[in-house]
């Protein structure tokens, strides 16, 4: 089975395919975790690596065409990433929404820093992102419509979030 989870910062994605990669012995591959480890590797800033990322697309062009390959050549395992259900055909994709006080609460309980400033730093990061991925893929990332399943993060916590997934996932490998 390939499953897809995507979402914005904060919403809850890499805890959530944790969780099931766990559950089901599925390999995890997380295009943040990805990006992140670059930006580190350039000894940048997301923020800073974000700006970098707007300018020279084959930061993105490089991320997602691993997520082509690898949705198009394994089996088993889940992407994680913003754009993860628009790299794979044949998966089950899956969106975790939260409203954007919810999902900075999240961060700043995890990374150092002020609620306002996690919260400019995160806006800014997703201005950053919806414009790259307009540009390089002509994809809205606000339209929700290619995935076969939303769920509100902030109604539902990780380990209800992951039950919801896994029906879906036993009716969607049944209608395979």
């Amino acid at each position: 089975m390939l499953l897809t989870i995507s979402g914005l910062p904060g919403s809850g994605t890499t805890t959530v395919s944790r969780i099931l990669a766990e559950k089901y012995g599925l390999e995890m591959v997380s295009a943040g975790e990805v990006f992140r480890s670059l930006a580190r590797e350039y000894g940048m800033t997301l923020a800073e690596f974000g700006e970098l990322a707007e300018s020279d697309d084959s930061i993105d062009l490089k991320i997602d065409e691993l997520q082509r390959e690898i949705a198009s050549t394994k089996d088993n395992i889940i992407l994680e990433g913003r754009l993860a259900g628009h790299m794979a055909d044949k998966a089950l994709k899956v969106w975790l929404k939260a409203p954007v006080e919810v999902r900075v609460r999240r961060i700043a309980g995890r990374e150092s820093g002020p609620f306002e400033e996690k919260l400019r730093e995160t806006k800014e990061r997703e201005a950053s992102e919806a414009i790259r991925y307009s540009s390089i893929y002509d994809i809205d990332i606000g339209d929700l419509s290619i995935y076969d399943l939303v769920i509100d993060s902030e109604k539902w916590d990780q380990f209800a979030i992951t039950d919801i997934i896994s029906c879906a996932m036993d009716c969607f490998s049944d209608n395979v």
